[in-house]
């Protein structure tokens, strides 16, 4: 049972470090690409730092922990306001396997969100490397449930924060959209009975709204919408994709608990996808990572079940937001 409630809403997206809030789509490619490459910069002494892009505002709280490893750490904007704010709750991409949350920019307008009193966090989280290390199995679970901790956590600081408990969005791109949607489509994580008080808090959502996102973690879903499809093995442990898709019946179980797809019920909110490039279902896409394919199949998958799911990419019809920040706000603040 997917225990917390709350009202449905709808994201937005932006990306650009200018200005993310209009990121022409031919640039999306080549950013979803390019950025798990980027987002640090030289320092003194020949070592990359992370920085933030000029445009974003610098977070009230910084380097926060919400665990004990050292990427267990995140960043919050608070919004001025007078009473709780909502918030945006941003997962950085990468593949699981690299980013970092300065990257915030490139997936939401940290300004307009405060503008529109909308607070922002965004977090840093354990790579699949690191849960191989660790032995977690499968390895994806290390940076979905530190996400899901990180939440977890926010909520626990509502009310030094000033955050509305009931009015969380989640953002992200690549790996980070994914994470959004595992997040919006799963059942509440919530351990009433922890002595924890943390882990008794709600990791559910009101919204998500993400760019680029991989809807499914089944190489069959994959291979069959998408026939050129190459990722996602790295999530269960595989080293190819081929493997991968060999090896499918074994991870059945794992599949079932980690794709997004897999976990859609009609209690789950409302969620924003941007894509690059318009969809060719059963076609070789250039970018079969980042393929509109996905956004597609999981929209049909949404609306036969009942869930609000805006699907945008250049051409598409019916869409009410051109942005995820622009839906973040819609959504978040009731409109």
């Amino acid at each position: 049972m997917k225990l917390f409630t709350g009202p449905l809403a709808e994201p937005q997206i932006p990306c650009s470090r200018s200005n993310p809030r209009k990121l022409p789509f031919f640039c999306l490619a080549a950013f979803l690409v390019i950025a798990p490459l980027l987002g640090a910069q030289t320092a003194a002494k020949g070592k990359t730092v992370p920085a933030y892009a000029a445009a974003v505002p610098k977070p009230t709280f910084s380097e926060v922990r919400y665990g004990t490893h050292a990427r267990q750490i995140l960043d919050l904007w608070q919004a001025e306001s007078s009473t709780p704010t909502p918030l945006v709750f941003v997962i950085h991409g990468g593949g699981w396997q690299g980013g970092e949350k300065e990257r915030v920019d490139r997936f939401v307008d940290v300004k307009a969100l405060l503008k529109a009193g909308i607070s922002v966090a965004a977090i840093n989280y354990r790579f699949i490397t690191m849960a191989e290390a660790e032995g977690i199995r499968p390895p994806v679970k290390a940076p979905l449930h530190d996400a899901a901790r990180a939440l977890q956590f926010v909520r626990s600081k509502a009310a030094e924060w000033n955050i509305d408990k009931r009015s969380i969005g989640a953002a992200g791109a690549s790996a980070g959209a994914c994470s959004s949607l595992w997040l919006a489509f799963h059942d509440d994580l919530a351990d009433l009975h922890s002595t924890d008080p943390v882990a008794r808090e709600s990791s559910r959502l009101r919204c998500a709204a993400v760019i680029g996102a991989q809807t499914t973690l089944d190489p069959f879903q994959m291979k069959a919408w998408t026939p050129n499809s190459k990722y996602g093995g790295h999530a269960f442990g595989f080293g190819s994709f081929p493997q991968f898709l060999a090896g499918r019946e074994k991870i059945l179980p794992w599949i079932a608990e980690y794709s997004p797809y897999a976990l859609v019920s009609k209690d789950d909110p409302a969620v924003y996808l941007l894509y690059s490039a318009p969809p060719a279902l059963g076609q070789e896409q250039k970018d079969p990572t980042h393929t509109a394919n996905f956004g597609v199949k999981l929209q049909q998958h949404c609306k036969a079940i009942g869930v609000p799911c805006e699907l945008q990419y250049p051409g598409a019809p019916e869409v009410a937001h051109a942005t995820t920040t622009d839906f973040l706000i819609a959504t978040l603040n009731g409109k």
